[in-house]
């Protein structure tokens, strides 16, 4: 495979990931459609931090010591669970109007206070950086896009930079297929409504990064 081709299929192969439904489209989804345009971006920013420091870490072999410690794998794996799980029932239990539950739905996009904006942030970064499966994921899925004799450090940061820039072109797509309906969904009815489904959603991606094997 050449150079050429390696970009071509790798491109591909990332955009299909990104847009497949996971816990990223979740969490920026539920801070855009809920607590408006500021929230949904500082979700997507810090999920970019995040992956920006799984693959700093992958470049230099970092993830790779990771993916061959069961018990370094073990523990942050179960650290996250805890995380998810944990964010899944905060969310069903705090109405949608309270601090860390949503904004009202009297709330427009452009009134999210810096503290709200940070909240999401940490909650982006931390969602990301304690799920190891994203470390072990670009352990095994980059070097398949490596070509031999190709430098894999810096070979390996392009391909992480080409699926970060992917994933923030997902993310404007959800922030702005949110807003046409921000009023209806800042309804408090509906706001609670989806609030209980997005912590039942985060509680699953818990229970399943709990139980599943690596």
């Amino acid at each position: 495979m050449t150079l050429t081709q390696a970009l071509i299929a790798f491109v591909f192969a990332a955009a299909l990931l990104t847009i497949t439904p996971g816990l990223d489209t979740a969490i920026v989804l539920r801070a855009s459609a809920l607590e408006g345009r500021r929230a949904g971006i500082a979700a997507a920013a810090g999920i970019t931090l995040g992956l920006m420091v799984w693959g700093a870490a992958s470049a230099i072999g970092l993830t790779a010591l990771l993916a061959a410690s069961s018990l370094a794998y073990t523990a942050l794996k179960w650290i996250g669970a805890a995380y998810l799980i944990g964010l899944g029932l905060m969310m069903m239990l705090k109405p949608p109007n309270s601090k860390g539950g949503g904004a009202p739905a009297s709330e427009t996009p452009e009134v999210v206070d810096v503290h709200g904006a940070g909240l999401w942030l940490r909650r982006g970064l931390l969602t990301n950086l304690l799920n190891p499966k994203v470390g072990v994921f670009y352990v095994a899925f980059l070097p398949q896009f490596t070509p031999a004799g190709t430098p894999a450090g810096p070979f390996i940061a392009l391909l992480v930079a080409i699926h970060i820039f992917e994933g923030v072109l997902w993310f404007a797509a959800l922030i702005a297929a949110t807003q046409p309906l921000s009023r209806y969904l800042r309804r408090p009815e509906i706001a609670r409504r989806m609030n209980r489904l997005t912590g039942v959603v985060f509680i699953g991606f818990g229970a399943r990064l709990a139980l599943t094997a690596r």
